[in-house]
């Protein structure tokens, strides 16, 4: 096949979109990219970056679009989100190359994906959207939008048309078919899960050695939907025990507020904040740690997502501590390798201890298990294998 991927995020921002790309490749197909210049998670356009329009990375042709670097102001972020949909768009227009099928990936915003309903249009070619994050369903949990103003009734409409601007519909997590058809109305068209699989580390490096007996590990968004402000405050519940360190890897809106709640607490090396790391370094946290944490806000649909993290935890084969709902949850209830808890401190506090009093054989059991769900449901390449054949079936439908 010939595919033609449309997806605002690409290596070296690290989405699984570039590792599936690659594996598309590796089964021998033609993938070309349309994405915008690195600067996720950067506060700007990386240097090297700025000058470069075409690139091959692992067999696959990339073109990057000018847009405006996302810092940390809410401003930055409409910015950049537009500023994709409009070059890319202009972009598409141009290509005049025929594809066999379009691919789109769908993380915030949605209106990425509109080149993609461009390119299909104009070239009368199948269009599946790999959906990772729903729209306007994530403006409203994360606060950015009321639910009865005005501008979320233009971002519904503006998102439902989109969505049936594809012909297929892949979802990362099943709830989201219930959004599409009993929210957003859209029940005709073929959906079908596909889950993503785990980021791909390019390197392996050692372990860290941690200074106290217990660990547990959060990597990932530092945001109010992870709950990040009752995670730090279970840790501070077992303060006095003094044996162990509660450590959070990454970025977000929390990530001032998390250290200030350190700061005025005094909870210097029980709770620690590390910044953000590259998944190279994530990753040097994982293996000595007694568990890692997943944790997200039953709220709305988007509070039944699977989170990509999840997905990792259950690949690095280390028992889990899931502060999780809906299909997460299910997730974990099947691996058999985690404890669950409430979305309170104390309920938190009380899972952590739990899993500090189990033997080491224990917590190794359960990280096989999970190891071992991983393999059966996420490797990449049944991934790749299982988003190949939804390409052929739109191709030929």
């Amino acid at each position: 096949m010939k595919i033609l991927i449309v997806c605002q995020f690409y290596y070296p921002e690290r989405f699984t979109v570039s590792d599936l790309a690659a594996a598309l490749v590796r089964r021998g197909h033609s993938v070309n990219v349309v994405t915008g210049k690195p600067n996720y998670c950067f506060n700007q356009i990386l240097p090297e970056y700025r000058n470069v329009h075409n690139e091959v990375i692992e067999g696959v042709n990339v073109h990057r679009v000018n847009l405006y670097p996302r810092k940390q102001s809410r401003l930055s972020i409409y910015r950049n989100y537009l500023s994709f949909h409009r070059n890319a768009k202009a972009y598409v227009r141009k290509i005049k190359e025929k594809y066999d099928v379009v691919l789109s990936i769908s993380l915030s915003p949605v209106i990425s994906i509109a080149p993609a309903v461009l390119y299909a249009k104009k070239h009368h070619v199948k269009h599946v959207l790999h959906c990772l994050d729903l729209w306007p369903e994530s403006t409203v949990v994360t606060g950015a939008v009321k639910k009865d103003s005005l501008i979320y009734k233009i971002l519904f409409n503006w998102s439902r048309k989109l969505y049936l601007g594809c012909d297929r519909i892949l979802v990362s997590s099943p709830s989201f078919i219930e959004y599409f058809r009993d929210v957003l109305k859209i029940d005709n068209r073929p959906f079908a899960n596909l889950p993503q699989p785990a980021l791909s580390p390019k390197e392996k490096l050692d372990p860290l050695v941690f200074s106290k007996p217990h660990n547990f590990v959060y990597v990932g968004n530092i945001g109010r939907l992870q709950l990040i402000e009752n995670l730090a405050k279970a840790g501070q519940l077992l303060a006095n025990r003094g044996d162990f360190e509660l450590h959070f890897v990454g970025m977000g809106q929390e990530s001032e507020k998390l250290k200030t709640l350190i700061a005025n607490n005094r909870l210097e090396g029980i709770v620690t904040y590390h910044g953000p790391l590259m998944i190279e370094q994530a990753e040097r946290f994982y293996q000595n740690a007694d568990a890692l944490i997943v944790a997200l806000k039953n709220q709305g649909t988007v509070g039944k997502t699977i989170p990509n993290k999840l997905i990792h935890y259950l690949k690095s084969g280390k028992p889990i501590i899931g502060v999780i709902s809906g299909d997460g949850r299910d997730v974990l209830i099947a691996s058999g390798g985690a404890i669950l808890s409430d979305e309170n401190p104390q309920a938190i506090s009380q899972a952590m201890s739990k899993m500090m009093e189990l033997s080491k054989s224990e917590k190794d059991r359960m990280g096989i298990l999970n190891r071992q769900y991983f393999d059966d449901n996420y490797e990449l390449d049944k991934v790749a294998q299982l988003l190949e054949e939804e390409l052929l079936t739109a191709i030929k439908s």
